[in-house]
Order: C-alpha cells, then sequence, then structure tokens
C-alpha cells in the first residue's frame, strides 16, 4: 500500500489535486482554508475581504502589537461591512467547492482549526470519507481520525465572532482520542504533547499538543503518529516508544505530501 498524507494545506488546492498521484489512497489532516495569507496579503479570505494594505497592517500587529490592538483593528475591519458572517461563509464555501474537488482519490480527511467542519459533509462527494473520532481500516490497517485544535486554557470563544475556528475544549477532544482503539495509525491535526514537536521555531512559540494523545501512544502504541499544524517544528519527527511520530509538514509551502507505506 502507498498512502500519500498532507495537512495545513491553505488554500492550495493546485497542489492539492496533484497530491494522490500514484498512491492507492489520500489522507488529509485538515486546514483546508486560507484564511489570512501572511505571505501574500491580497490572498485568504481576509484579503479578498479587505485588500491586501489591511491584511499586512493585521499581520504586522499580530507579530508586534498588543493583543488589544489587535482585537480593535479586527473589530474594525468587520465593522465595514455590512454582512460580514454572510461575506465569511460566501468565500468559505468557495474555497471548500475548489478544495474538495481537488481531492481525486480516495480520500480520508479530518478538519484542523483553520476549518468550518459543519460544512464538509455538503463538499465532501462519494470518494472523500470525514472522519473524526473515529477508526477505519486502510489497506489492513486501522487508523484513527480526531480533528481540530486544542482551545487554550481560560478562553472562552464569543459566539458573536464572524467566524469559529474548530478549537475544543479539552474535555470534547479527550473523548475523541478515548473513542479510538486498536489504532496502527494515529491521524490528527494536532501533534502529541511532546516539546519538539510543538514548538514553531519562526513563531518562537509552542502550540498546544496533547496529552491525552501522548498517552494513547502509550497505551496502543501504534506504527505511527501523523499530524500537521505546527508550521515549521523544532523537529518534524520523534520516537516515542514503539510509534514513529511525524509532522507531515506544511503542505500550503512545501506541497509535497508524505508517503506512508506497508
Amino acid at each position: 500500500m502507498r498512502v500519500h498524507v498532507v495537512s495545513d494545506v491553505h488554500g492550495n488546492a493546485e497542489a492539492l489535486a496533484r497530491a494522490g498521484e500514484g498512491a492507492d489512497a489520500l489522507i488529509v489532516l485538515g486546514d483546508l482554508l486560507d484564511f489570512v495569507d501572511y505571505r501574500e496579503h491580497g490572498k485568504g479570505i481576509l484579503g479578498s475581504l479587505f485588500g491586501a494594505e489591511q491584511v499586512a497592517t493585521f499581520a504586522r500587529l499580530r507579530r508586534e502589537g498588543t493583543r488589544e490592538e489587535t482585537i480593535a483593528f479586527s473589530r474594525s475591519l468587520w465593522a465595514s461591512l455590512a454582512d460580514p458572517a454572510g461575506a465569511v461563509e460566501e468565500a468559505v464555501r468557495e474555497q471548500y467547492a475548489t478544495l474538495f474537488a481537488a481531492m481525486t482519490v480516495p480520500t480520508y480527511a479530518t478538519p484542523g482549526n483553520v476549518d468550518t467542519p459543519a460544512l464538509w459533509p455538503e463538499f465532501a462527494g462519494a470518494g472523500v470519507q470525514v472522519l473524526d473520532g473515529e477508526v477505519v481500516e486502510i489497506g489492513g490497517l486501522r487508523f484513527g481520525f480526531v480533528g481540530g485544535a486544542l482551545l487554550p486554557p481560560g478562553v472562552t470563544p464569543r459566539r458573536s465572532a464572524v467566524w469559529q475556528p474548530y478549537l475544543r475544549t479539552r474535555e470534547d477532544y479527550d473523548a475523541a482520542v478515548a473513542a479510538l482503539s486498536g489504532v496502527d495509525v494515529l491521524c490528527t491535526h494536532i501533534p502529541p504533547a511532546v516539546a519538539e514537536l510543538t514548538y514553531d521555531v519562526v513563531a518562537r512559540r509552542a502550540e498546544l499538543g496533547s496529552d491525552a494523545l501522548l498517552e494513547l501512544l502509550g497505551k496502543e502504541q501504534p506504527r505511527w503518529s501523523l499530524f500537521g499544524h505546527v508550521h515549521q517544528p523544532l523537529s518534524s519527527r520523534v520516537r516515542v516508544g514503539f510509534t514513529e511520530c511525524r509532522n507531515v509538514g506544511h503542505f500550503k509551502e512545501a506541497e509535497s505530501p508524505y508517503v506512508l507505506r506497508w
């Protein structure tokens, strides 16, 4: 069997259409949407709604400003639109129509934090199986999937927010992990809580990894743990007991899938 694995597509539908070439199946570990394009400010959902100059200012505030400054600027942008939630949903639907159409081989997918999983069933065709907190057999091995990312401690999502990323409480995420059993390959958007896997050397901060995933590795001892989320990790691979933990790469930039063979 040859399976190609990608994560953090962020709108790169052209490369996604090539990702499954030569593979028996394609696995997509989330972050399909290009919401804020930090390299090309005119692209992404914010770029299409507000233009490159405004997104450049937003990106600068994210890097250099305070949280309060960033929130205030963001709110001023949304206030400039008559129907901000409607505009975002339209842009999300437009991206999903293109991205799901690019999945041309049998595909198994789980959402990332930069996704709207409630819309996935609408766009996933017959060849795309959406999985979250579920196990499926591929080529004689059991693949377990958990999507989304962890909600930071002490943070409560605003129900009135224009767009909600797929961030889960620790209890909800851990329950999805607990639903997996007899797993040979663990497929998630975020990594297990291992420092080398969670630290982003460019952003210079640690993303949240999952303690429940790390505990599952010790209990189930799968062959592989595959994930993305951290774009520039301190280490792309770490061995945890019998398990090869592998960040499959920032697909938007690398445009090359991780190849799994057995």
